[in-house]
């Protein structure tokens, strides 16, 4: 397990990440993670108090890496950009699994099934998470009926967000 303490970033202009915050990760440290790896990684362990798992780490170039801070994460540990943060993590190689709901409502839906299966497991994943981050049963239910429409109309996620902002306005 690596240990080391660093500070919260945030990023002022930065194309699609301007205003995130983030923890930097140097690129001897992600050697020690995950020797040789120039791409996103997951890892699992603590920063300060609260135990973190599939947390992503995002390449920045020359080795480097990023562990993005969503606000909820901020708002458990109660800190912002400046503060000083202990990390103690190590590789998490623990399989990512696909919400059961969305894959049950797949499976009546063949084509759909087909064309989510098509796609990067990367890509499954992201819609997998959006789905699990619903905070209501009803949320959870559009989302996955988003989802199936934008499968059997050929959409990635991009499209399907745009089409459902516009349908809104």
């Amino acid at each position: 397990m690596i240990q080391y303490q660093t500070i919260i970033n945030q990023f002022n202009e930065q194309g699609e990440k301007t205003g995130w915050s983030y923890i930097d990760v140097p690129a001897d440290i992600a050697e020690q993670l995950c020797s040789g790896r120039k791409t996103s990684f997951r890892v699992k362990g603590k920063i300060d108090h609260l135990l973190i798992k599939q947390v992503s780490l995002l390449p920045m170039g020359e080795g480097n890496f990023i562990i993005p801070l969503k606000a909820d994460i901020r708002k458990a540990l109660r800190k912002e950009r400046g503060a000083t943060v202990s990390l103690e993590f190590e590789l998490d190689e623990s399989v990512l699994e696909i919400d059961a709901d969305l894959i049950a409502c797949l499976e009546e839906e063949p084509v759909a099934f087909e064309k989510f299966n098509k796609m990067p497991r990367s890509h499954q994943h992201y819609y997998s998470k959006w789905i699990l981050t619903a905070k209501t049963e009803a949320t959870k239910a559009k989302r996955i009926a988003m989802t199936l429409n934008a499968m059997l109309r050929g959409m990635d996620y991009g499209e399907m967000i745009r089409a459902e902002r516009d349908n809104r306005l």
